[in-house]
């Protein structure tokens, strides 16, 4: 029997480098990315199933009352979706899945899933995410301080994760993330039939 894979979530502030670091942990290390359901129409070049599932408002409200997400979200008039069954596909196939999701997603998915691995990344200080958010060049000043009154809001709920991770360098921080997921497998948990086997196999020293 495969293991079981891991659930991870990793969330943080606009700007901490979640992507680019999810990106190098897919390429260096075959993680699997959860793909989100959306009631949005597909844009120029999307594919069903690949960048997301396109569904009908109707399905996903339908799913939504068959507990069918393992969170979801509406923005701008569309919903957003993580599909429960196929993050299960994916751990029963013996895949560690990524969610890469904002604070809030990340909260909801605990919920149904305890055991889900919850990481914060963050960038070595608040200085240091607003050079990023600017040197970005893709938002004006007004939008970037949002950003970063939002970040501020999310420092309440890091003590919801188990781990923190700074993101200083792309490289170290793809290795700590790593190393924090392989560290997890060798809880008892994720080990019941090696657990069973050294039971058994002791078990003929048990006193009579």
């Amino acid at each position: 029997m495969s293991r079981r894979g891991i659930l991870t979530v990793i969330s943080g502030f606009s700007g901490s480098g979640k992507g680019t670091v999810v990106k190098e942990l897919i390429k260096k290390y075959g993680y699997v990315v959860s793909v989100s359901a959306t009631t949005r129409a597909p844009r120029p070049g999307e594919r069903d199933g690949i960048e997301y599932f396109f569904v009908s408002k109707d399905d996903f409200l339908g799913k939504i009352r068959e507990d069918g997400f393992l969170e979801h979200a509406e923005f701008v008039g569309n919903y957003y979706g993580t599909p429960a069954g196929y993050v299960d596909e994916m751990l029963n196939m013996g895949k560690d899945v990524i969610l890469e999701i904002e604070v809030n997603g990340g909260l909801q998915v605990h919920e149904k899933r305890p055991d889900t691995v919850m990481i914060f990344m963050v960038p070595p200080s608040a200085e240091e995410l607003k050079n990023r958010l600017i040197n970005r060049g893709t938002e004006d000043i007004d939008k970037i301080n949002k950003r970063l009154a939002r970040a501020y809001e999310e420092t309440e709920y890091i003590d919801s994760y188990d781990y923190i991770v700074v993101n200083e360098n792309i490289e170290e921080c793809t290795e700590s993330i790593h190393d924090i997921i392989v560290n997890e497998k060798k809880k008892i948990r994720y080990n019941s039939e090696l657990k069973d086997a050294i039971i058994k196999d002791y078990k003929r020293f048990e006193r009579r």
